[in-house]
């Protein structure tokens, strides 16, 4: 099951630019250790599903995992060997634009050095340069 919105104004939205920092969601609200995103980028639901199953699976199911960020922004591709013009594509997937300083995920529950491990392979499932909090 991917993450993304139930309903939207507008089914396809333009670009926009990547925030640089991010000011407000750069603290742990819910739990003890966080991912923390380096840069800014924009990450997939498809990542953000990964990184989560990877996450779970390191831990066993035991404590709790948040996800702070949720792709609400569509991203729109032409099929493959089409001419120019013609109008914009369709809906290819969902993305979540993160500024740098942003929280991604957060974990309670668990110990330290498990939370470490498994945000550390849940890293590794993202596309952008992240560091471990607590």
């Amino acid at each position: 099951m991917l993450l993304q919105p139930k309903k939207t104004k507008y089914s396809k939205h333009q670009k926009g630019k990547l925030p640089k920092l991010e000011y407000r969601s750069n603290k742990l609200q819910f739990g003890i250790v966080g991912l923390k995103a380096l840069e800014s980028g924009s990450i997939s639901a498809k990542q953000i599903e990964s990184a989560r199953q990877a996450i779970t699976r390191k831990i066993k199911r035991t404590g709790r995992v948040w996800i702070r960020i949720f792709p609400n922004l569509p991203v729109t591709s032409k099929p493959i060997e089409v001419r120019m013009g013609k109008g914009k594509g369709s809906v290819s997937h969902w993305v979540s634009k993160v500024g740098g300083g942003a929280i991604l995920f957060e974990m309670d529950g668990v110990s330290e050095k498990l939370a470490f491990a498994a945000l550390r392979t849940g890293a590794a499932k993202l596309s952008i340069k992240t560091k471990i909090i607590t």
